[in-house]
């Protein structure tokens, strides 16, 4: 193969697909999982790739789509570690215990069994190496009013990142986390019609394009192998992240 090869998590919207659409572009080959066929046939419209349904949170969705991406490509390049959830904001003790579960299912759960296959799969190819990029959060560094399960989430993306830094380098595995404020998702939608604010006030906030985040993790994705960017940080320049609280 001469194309590097890609996997985007969550590629069925949003970052993921704007990701997926920009590497294919730049001349890679993507794979794209996501719990949604349609969605999925969707990003890949007008171009090749690997449409892998499934759901991250599961083992048996992931075995399967890594074995499919083993057996098609022979090797993984990239993981985009993108996909993620949110759940309205409130205080914890009004928190389903079901939706906190629901939610590291994909965000924990998820994010680990993609690495952990990208990681081995990585690890055994020839020649070795590749490369792991983690969606995480500025919520990791500066938390919403009630969001104490996607803080504590992202908090654990950060650790996965840190660790698997640490871990790859014998086998020539970098990883990076991106940190993402208010790209303008269907979750991030909202902001635009105001949301909770540490002072309890309800503002507005400004959101920028999904494609500025995709050109971050492309420029990360490009480095040289033996160079990392450990964390990078990209949002709406006028979003309260910077002086939040």
């Amino acid at each position: 193969m001469t194309a590097k090869t890609a996997l985007i998590t969550g590629a069925g919207a949003g970052i993921g697909r704007a990701t997926a659409r920009l590497l294919r572009e730049a001349g890679w080959q993507v794979a794209l999982i996501g719990r949604r066929a349609e969605a999925l046939e969707e990003t890949a419209a007008g171009g090749a790739a690997l449409i892998l349904p499934g759901d991250v949170g599961l083992p048996s969705d992931v075995d399967a789509a890594f074995a499919r991406i083993a057996a098609d490509w022979g090797r993984l390049d990239l993981l985009f570690n993108n996909a993620g959830m949110s759940l309205p904001g409130r205080p914890i003790d009004e928190i389903a215990v079901e939706d906190w579960l629901r939610l590291c299912q994909t965000n924990i759960t998820g994010m680990f069994l993609c690495a952990r296959a990208a990681f081995g799969q990585m690890r055994r190819q020839e020649p070795q190496g590749g490369r792991i990029i983690n969606n995480g959060s500025v919520s990791a560094h500066a938390p919403r009013p009630g969001s104490a399960p996607y803080t504590m989430s992202k908090h654990a993306v950060s650790g996965l990142t840190k660790t698997l830094a640490l871990d790859g380098r014998r086998f020539g595995i970098a990883c990076g986390q991106i940190d993402i404020g208010n790209a303008l998702t269907d979750m991030a939608a909202r902001f635009q019609d105001g949301v909770p604010q540490a002072d309890g006030s309800i503002r507005k906030e400004p959101v920028m394009p999904v494609e500025d985040v995709a050109r971050t993790v492309l420029h990360m994705a490009s480095l040289p192998p033996d160079v990392n960017m450990p964390f990078a940080t990209i949002m709406a320049r006028d979003m309260p992240f910077l002086g939040r609280g």
